[in-house]
Parts: structure tokens; C-alpha cells; sequence
């Protein structure tokens, strides 16, 4: 049983590494923000800060709280997965590296979460059991896996994680600082503090991972040739957005007029969305772990002429090709396969051999994503015309993802209910069916409520957030997006077109979210216009996807 769930495994495998760093990030960003940004000398914390501490020591407890329970789950996954595929005794799990190290993480997040919650304000010494988090998240990195000049990779990977928790993982209490007071004096003050050691956490950031993409990747072939390069890229491009947001909450300080309320409200607003794509690029740094570094894959890189070649656009495929034509169903020649071994055998990961999709797989793939992409555009351009003011009647815009969720839902996987033979339980066993299954229900969730917001029928501003919520997270989701292929170079090839629709998905979601959160002065009127241009992409990018 547990050996059918390797593909869903392999899926579950980045969400518990994002989960990891992502908790971990905001854990150690929690002790970091206490220390630093609430205390002006060795002994005392500054009065000021004290509103905030209740706020900032709840959630760093609850975050340490996090990190230990998706450890725990982690550990007793990969345990199972181990004892059950590969007859490795209990015993042996125990003293495995990843065993050892997840405990050690364990054990440090409940030190946080007893010393933080235990003491009037955070000590000293919670830096140790922080810094255990971080060595503990290097542990189980590419660094102490390579052979050559593993010290510099370790420093730089330890630097790289420290970083991304001082700048991300305080972000969040940084936000919730500057909410717990009206002063505005005050919320420049701490604004100013906390942007000092973001600053150096950026600049370490940037600066470590330039040398660990030297060092995995080492040529623009890698780059772009391999599925760790192209995800290199995705990570960059959403780092580009987070500095751009960060500028902007840079200047906001730097001119912060304290008669002027109106400022404080787009601190908070663009605080907002930078921490939520700050998270982003923490799950794109999970993916990124989960590929082997392009400097070891020399063989089996894709050309640039190939890539130009899949990219260029051709007519969309918008006649179903029949079901005859597909490939049998990969789970019934799993179960025949492995009825085929005796009980002695142990099951290998990766043992089947590949098969190449057949013509009628790849037209029945294309065709899903380009009516897919038909539905988005339309959406896209009905949404920009509503927002130009002279088209009211496409404030029903929404309505039309209701008809994207019934298409993906009967049409998405047809090996499974309601067209092929794996019944509808039995398919949620399937990496990319779960994922397919999880969006269906995001997009039929913004539909309504994005229906009601642009009807007037739903006025609270919760509801209004579910659009860009679902969208930003779906984007993020879509990069854990693994199709557990054989052929790395096809793998690729599929990578390079979901990652675009993903960031643009991300920028859309996050574009809607500050549309909403700014003052009506603000930026509204450049964000009021970006979504809707960037929802329109994302069903161009679909609508021209291909697979040959």
C-alpha cells in the first residue's frame, strides 16, 4: 500500500520541506525580530516595543509549535515509506541522517516554544536552539551531500537559510508590530530598525545564493537546460518581485510623514503582500531542493533550439482526441506488474521502465490545457473590460471559471472516474489527480465569492480577499507541480511551461490583494489595471501549451 503512494509521496515530499522552512523561517525570524528590532541595548527592551511582544511571542510559540508537528508527521512518513519499500529494520531508521536531524528539530522547536512562552521576554539563548534549526535544514540540503568543496557550500547554505529567516521570517512581525500601535512615530521607528537588519539579511541572501548557483549550476546551458536552472530562474523572478515590493515599503519609511495616516495604511498593505511572496519564493526554494543541482546532470540537458521550438506557437488543439487512443490506465500496469513479484521482492523506486506518451496522450493533454486556457482568456478579457468602466454587464466574469471547474473535473485525468477505470477514491493516490482535484475546488471557492464581490452581493472585504488568496496560492501550489517522470528531459520541457503560469499567477493574486488593501489614492490604479492583464496571460500561456 504504501509503495502505491511513492508518486503522491514524492509531491508531499516539497510540501513538508516548504512547511519545514517556511515554519522554520518564521521561528527563527520570530526569536530575531525579539531580540533585534524590539530591543535598543544588551539589557532592556525599549518600552515602545512592548505592544507588539504578546503579538510577536504568541506566533513565534505557534510557529515552533508547527515546525515539530510537521516534523513529527515527516518522520513518521518517511519512516513507513523506508521500512515498507526497502525492508530497512526499524532499527536502521533510527540512526538514519534524516532521522537524527528531525529530531534534533524537534527538540529545538520545543525549546523555542517553552522558552519564548515561558519567560516575560525572549533570552539570549533561544539563538542556540535557532541556530540548531538552521544547521538542522543544511543538514538534509544539497551542501553535505556533494563530494567536493562541501565546507563552502555548507557556509553558504547555512548564510543562505539565516538570511531568508531574518528578512522573510521577521517579516511577519514586522507586520504585526506596526498593527499593534497607532503611533506613527513609533511605527516609522520600528519600521526603520527592522529595515536595517532586513537589509543585511538581503544582501547576505543575494549574495549566498549567487555562489551556490555558481556552484550547482556553473553554465547558462545549466541554466536553462535542466529543471533545477529553470527553477533557479522562477526563484529569481519572484525575488525580483519581493525587492520590489520591500523598495517600496523602503521608501514609504524613509518619507513616512507622521500627520499622514494614509502612509501607514500602504506600509501595511504592501507589508502584506510582501510576506506573502516572500513564502512564495520559501515553497520555490523547496522545489528547487527537490531536483538534482544541473551541474550533475551533463547528459541529459535540454538545448536552447529544443526549448525555442516547444515554446513557438501553433494552432490549439480543441478537439478531444478519442480515449481509445490513450495509453492503458499506469495503474492498472502497476497492479500487474506487482502481482507478477513474489512477496520476497522489495519494491525499487524508479524501477519501472519509461513509456512514452503515446499521440493520443499528448492530444489529450494539449487539448486540456488549451480549452483550459480558452476559458481563462476569456475570463482575462471580460475582466478587463469590467474594470475599464464601460462594460458592466462583464462584472459576471467570474461566472465563466464555474465552467472550468466542471471541464477539469470530468475531462483533467482520464484514467480516472468518470472516463477511466480507477475509481474515484482509488485515484486521489495520484500526485498530479490530488493537485488537479485541489485546484478544481480552489476555482469553484474565488468564483463565487469574486461573483458576489463584483455583483455587490457580498460587500465584506474577507470575501473580496478570497480571489487574490486563491489565486497567489494556487500559483504557489502550481510550483510543488510534479509530473514523476522517467524522462528528465520531457520533465523539463512541461516545467518551463507551468513555471510562467505559476508567477504569473502569483503577480495576479497578489496584484488583486493590493488593489483591495491600498488606500483608493494610492497605487490602485496601477494594480486595478495589472490582474486583470496578468489573468489574461495566464489563459494566452495555456491556450498555446504543447506537448510536441
Amino acid at each position: 500500500m504504501v509503495s502505491q503512494l511513492l508518486d503522491l509521496f514524492g509531491f508531499l515530499v516539497v510540501l513538508f520541506r516548504g512547511l519545514t522552512l517556511a515554519l522554520g523561517s518564521l521561528t527563527v525570524g520570530g526569536v530575531c525580530f525579539s531580540l533585534i528590532t524590539l530591543r535598543t541595548n544588551a539589557n532592556n527592551y525599549a518600552d515602545e516595543g512592548i505592544p507588539a511582544l504578546s503579538a510577536v511571542k504568541r506566533w513565534t510559540v505557534g510557529a515552533a509549535i508547527g515546525l515539530g508537528v510537521v516534523q513529527l508527521f515527516w518522520l513518521a512518513a518517511n519512516s513507513a515509506v523506508l521500512t515498507e519499500t526497502a525492508g530497512i529494520p526499524s532499527s536502521d531508521v533510527y540512526g538514519a541522517a534524516f532521522f537524527v536531524s528531525g529530531t534534533l528539530m524537534v527538540a529545538s522547536a520545543c525549546a523555542i516554544a517553552l522558552g519564548v512562552s515561558l519567560t516575560a521576554r525572549p533570552k539570549l539563548w533561544l539563538l542556540a536552539p535557532a541556530a540548531t534549526i538552521i544547521a538542522v535544514e543544511v543538514m538534509t540540503s544539497h551542501s553535505v551531500a556533494r563530494l567536493a568543496g562541501r565546507e563552502w557550500l555548507i557556509v553558504l547554505t547555512a548564510l543562505h537559510q539565516g538570511a531568508a529567516a531574518v528578512w522573510i521570517g521577521g517579516l511577519l512581525f514586522w507586520a504585526l508590530a506596526i498593527r499593534s500601535t497607532t503611533d506613527l512615530p513609533l511605527v516609522q521607528r520600528l519600521s526603520r530598525r527592522f529595515s536595517a537588519s532586513a537589509q543585511i539579511g538581503v544582501g547576505v541572501l543575494f549574495l549566498a545564493g549567487l555562489g551556490l548557483t555558481f556552484c550547482y549550476v556553473r553554465s547558462a546551458g545549466g541554466l536553462v537546460g535542466t529543471s533545477y536552472g529553470v527553477m533557479v530562474l522562477a526563484k529569481v523572478a519572484l525575488f525580483a518581485l519581493v525587492l520590489l515590493l520591500g523598495g517600496l515599503n523602503y521608501r514609504i519609511v524613509r518619507r513616512f510623514n507622521a500627520k499622514t495616516g494614509a502612509m501607514l495604511a500602504q506600509l501595511r498593505a504592501l507589508g502584506e503582500a510582501e510576506i506573502g511572496l516572500g513564502f512564495t519564493v520559501i515553497l520555490a526554494a523547496a522545489s528547487l531542493t527537490s531536483q538534482p543541482p544541473a551541474v550533475d546532470l551533463t547528459n541529459d540537458r535540454v538545448g536552447v533550439q529544443t526549448i525555442v521550438e516547444r515554446l513557438s506557437p501553433q494552432s490549439p488543439r480543441l478537439s478531444t482526441p478519442p480515449l481509445s487512443s490513450l495509453s492503458p490506465s499506469s495503474r492498472q500496469e502497476w497492479n500487474r506488474r506487482h502481482t507478477e513479484q513474489t512477496a520476497t521482492q522489495p519494491y525499487v523506486p524508479g524501477s519501472e521502465p519509461y513509456t512514452p506518451p503515446t499521440e493520443g496522450d499528448i492530444a489529450w493533454s494539449e487539448y486540456n490545457h488549451n480549452w483550459a486556457g480558452l476559458i481563462v482568456l476569456s475570463a482575462g478579457v471580460l475582466a478587463v473590460l469590467s474594470t475599464s468602466g464601460h462594460a458592466p454587464w462583464a462584472r459576471h466574469w467570474p461566472l465563466v471559471f464555474c465552467g472550468l471547474a466542471f471541464f477539469l473535473f470530468i475531462r483533467s485525468d482520464p484514467e480516472n472516474w468518470p472516463l477511466g477505470p480507477n475509481g474515484f477514491w482509488e485515484s486521489f493516490t495520484s500526485a498530479d489527480v490530488l493537485q488537479h482535484r485541489v485546484f478544481i475546488i480552489m476555482v469553484l471557492g474565488f468564483s463565487g465569492f469574486e461573483w458576489g464581490i463584483q455583483t455587490g452581493h457580498l460587500r465584506q472585504q474577507a470575501a473580496a480577499l478570497v480571489f487574490p488568496l486563491v489565486c497567489a496560492s494556487g500559483g504557489a501550489l502550481l510550483l510543488t507541480h510534479s509530473h514523476a517522470l522517467a524522462n528528465v528531459r520531457e520533465e523539463l520541457l512541461i516545467e518551463i511551461e507551468h513555471l510562467p503560469l505559476a508567477i504569473l499567477a502569483v503577480a495576479a493574486g497578489w496584484s488583486r490583494w493590493l488593489e483591495l488593501r491600498l488606500p483608493p489614492k494610492a497605487a490602485r490604479g496601477i494594480t486595478s489595471r495589472a490582474w486583470p492583464v496578468l489573468l489574461t496571460l495566464v489563459g494566452v500561456v495555456l491556450l498555446l501549451y504543447r506537448e510536441a
